[in-house]
């Protein structure tokens, strides 16, 4: 009955809809479907997504051997480099929007979860800037192939433009003598858009955030209490995993959302599956910011994704498992703003 649904699911997700959205709904992983004794498993073998270079490395050997579809990371510390110390400079630096009042920071607090705490002033949710580095796919709708190209759309976009071209913000900088010293010591050239661009992005590929599950894939098996091993295996067993797998747990496929049931806004029909990591701490959910809590989430998910109506109990149980994903950035765990 599992392999059906799952099945159902996969073929439901990939339908080729009646208008020009195909480009969208090409694979960009392989599933394989492993079954386990009694739990259907799918993993998926994620294509290579470039370099994260603050060292988070796949801990893979003890969740390959019994099977897991998803695998560790584990941070090893290193300090930032040049290009990462200018990339922190350049992610809280206001002068880059049009306003001189806004800044990466500013939608996406380093303090907290990464994410946004206001008002929303944007269509779509804010997503957490932690472990953005390990998604193969950025934005709601899976748009952005590479960190600096989402620096760079985030640069032009209407929030930080204000109405101010790139040229001049980027004057700004290079009007601040120790700024343009730090820039040509790492790039050798003048202060460009490129360069601001991966600088930030090298800085984000520093925001991995290591958790309780990832200790627990690596071997540590009293570390997650047994009510979170059992919402991790009812994960699996319900074909939860079967989009949200690899070391992300998210991050690298785009799907169709309100398969058996409306989940959201309809609109985007196509959305990247997101990372579940840190997912306890970032409310509200969904790309319309439409589910408050993530009790409310997971509900919502599994009816309209997997057609499944969840029991009180079956519900906390994928919560506790969810809530292990929170991870720690130097030493310090992520926590919602207040």
């Amino acid at each position: 009955m599992v392999l059906k649904r799952v099945i159902s699911v996969a073929r439901r997700a990939f339908r080729p809809p009646a208008t020009n959205e195909e480009t969208y709904l090409r694979p960009v992983a392989t599933i394989s479907l492993i079954v386990a004794p009694g739990i259907l498993l799918v993993a998926a073998l994620i294509a290579r997504s470039g370099p994260v270079v603050a060292v988070p490395s796949i801990e893979a050997p003890a969740a390959l051997a019994r099977g897991e579809p998803i695998l560790a990371i584990v941070v090893h510390e290193k300090r930032l480099g040049p290009k990462e110390r200018l990339g922190r400079q350049f992610f809280v630096d206001a002068r880059l929007s049009g306003d001189s009042r806004t800044s990466c920071q500013s939608c996406h607090d380093l303090g907290s979860n990464g994410a946004f705490a206001g008002t929303r002033q944007t269509v779509l949710d804010t997503p957490t800037v932690y472990n953005a580095a390990l998604n193969r796919h950025l934005g709601w709708e899976g748009r952005g192939p590479s960190l600096e190209w989402m620096v760079i759309a985030t640069l032009k976009c209407d929030l930080m433009t204000r109405g101010v071209d790139l040229s001049t913000r980027l004057n700004r900088l290079r009007r601040d003598a120790a700024v343009s010293d730090a820039f040509e010591r790492v790039y050798g050239r003048p202060l460009d858009a490129l360069g601001v661009a991966q600088a930030i992005a090298a800085f984000e590929r520093t925001l991995v955030t290591p958790s309780r599950f990832d200790q627990w894939l690596s071997g540590q098996s009293n570390v997650l209490s047994r009510e979170e091993r059992e919402g991790y295996a009812l994960f699996k067993r319900l074909g939860c995993v079967s989009c949200h797998q690899g070391r992300n747990i998210g991050g690298n496929l785009r799907q169709r959302h309100g398969i058996f049931r409306p989940l959201a806004a309809p609109n985007p029909r196509i959305l990247r599956v997101p990372s579940l990591r840190n997912v306890a701490v970032t409310p509200p959910y969904f790309h319309d910011g439409s589910a408050p809590t993530l009790d409310d989430a997971v509900q919502r998910m599994a009816a309209a994704q997997l057609n499944v109506d969840l029991s009180r109990e079956d519900n906390r149980r994928i919560v506790a498992f969810l809530q292990s994903l929170t991870g720690e950035y130097k030493g310090r765990r992520l926590e919602a703003p207040r």
